[in-house]
């Protein structure tokens, strides 16, 4: 699977721009603010339908413009493809020039998996990070995995607004079975997907952590749900609904899931330097690419935001001894030295993207 060509229009600082891309690794190297991380996240708007650090559509439409528009043309074994987005007041999605009903007509088209500087936070951080980590994996890889998680998000809202009222206004609370029957559908499902996923993603992290380590350390994963299975499920949301209330929330759920890692059995994110953390998120990442390739035959492809500069030398040499025969969009300040490796150079200065041959 590989992009050969990105078309952007109006697209945050860029007017117009065509980018022809290698099947190896592409590399868009200049100043900070240029426009790099950019193109990163066209590609990742093509994939996912939406961004990865915009909480506004409109905010990837360039100042003073009524409309952005992104295009990729991509290549996969058994076919080629184009996606066109158009973002205005509204969002338009067309494969192969048929305009989409629904994201999850989108999602496997292009499968991406993406590094950025901010994915530190997903082990240091929130849950709410690890829970968008694992979300953006199965999404791509079970489709109508996104829309589960729309039916529960919308569920949970309207049981908080109904709780909220049998506080306020004293209605009757037997009617909140209306929506702990859905809830419990839906998040059993999700929590099923999750669970599924992170046993693949084990599977895979303690061979890829062992390598990168050289044997020194063990990585493990603990997933933490209440929601596994629909017996427990009910029964704490039925434990906990005089909490709710009074709370006026929703308390328990798979919007509470996480998932911790250990380090030779003590818990990362408590114990774990700078460095571990840092050789972690390498491993979870290089993970969740071999389980899309499991998955699909085909390896996504790899963007990596300004990540190289978070890496020493020894984790750099790492990350691309587990990249061969992959599609990579790296952007980074300045020009990477890569021995024995096809890769083509990009200048990007002030929305001006030029290849250097």
């Amino acid at each position: 699977m590989w992009i050969k060509k990105l078309i952007v229009k109006d697209f945050r600082n860029y007017n117009e721009q065509e980018i022809k891309l290698i099947p190896n690794i592409n590399i868009f190297f200049g100043e900070n603010a240029q426009g790099k991380t950019n193109i990163i996240e066209a590609i990742f708007l093509g994939s996912m339908g939406k961004s990865f650090r915009a909480k506004k559509d409109n905010e990837m439409i360039k100042l003073n413009t009524e409309k952005a528009f992104v295009e990729i043309q991509y290549e996969k074994k058994d076919r080629e493809g184009k996606i066109k987005i158009e973002i205005g007041n509204k969002k338009s999605i067309f494969t192969n020039g048929i305009k989409i009903k629904k994201l999850s007509e989108l999602l496997g088209n292009i499968n991406v998996v993406i590094f950025t500087p901010d994915d530190i936070e997903i082990l240091k951080g929130s849950p709410q990070s690890r829970r968008k980590f694992l979300d953006i994996m199965i999404s791509q890889l079970r489709p109508n995995y996104m829309h589960l998680l729309n039916l529960y998000a919308k569920t949970m809202d309207q049981r908080n607004n109904y709780l909220k009222q049998i506080k306020e206004e004293k209605r009757d609370e037997n009617l909140l079975e209306i929506w702990d029957e859905k809830l419990i559908e839906y998040g059993v499902k999700i929590s099923q997907y999750r669970y599924e996923f992170m046993e693949k993603i084990k599977n895979k992290i303690a061979k890829i952590h062992s390598e990168i380590t050289e044997g020194k350390e063990e990585i493990n994963i603990e997933y933490i749900t209440e929601c596994i299975d629909e017996k427990h499920f009910r029964e704490i949301v039925k434990q906990r609904r005089k909490l709710d209330i009074i709370k006026g929330f929703t308390t328990k759920g798979i919007h509470r899931d996480d998932f911790v890692i250990y380090i030779d059995k003590k818990e990362l994110s408590v114990y774990g330097s700078q460095g571990q953390h840092r050789t972690a998120i390498l491993s979870l990442k290089l993970a969740e690419l071999q389980v899309i390739f499991d998955e699909i035959q085909e390896y996504p492809i790899l963007l990596l935001d300004d990540f190289m500069s978070e890496l020493d030398s020894k984790r750099r040499k790492n990350l691309l001894e587990h990249i061969q025969n992959i599609q990579v969009v790296i952007t980074c300040t300045d020009k990477l030295k890569l021995e024995n490796l096809d890769y083509l150079e990009y200048n990007v200065k002030d929305g001006q993207i030029k290849a250097n041959h």
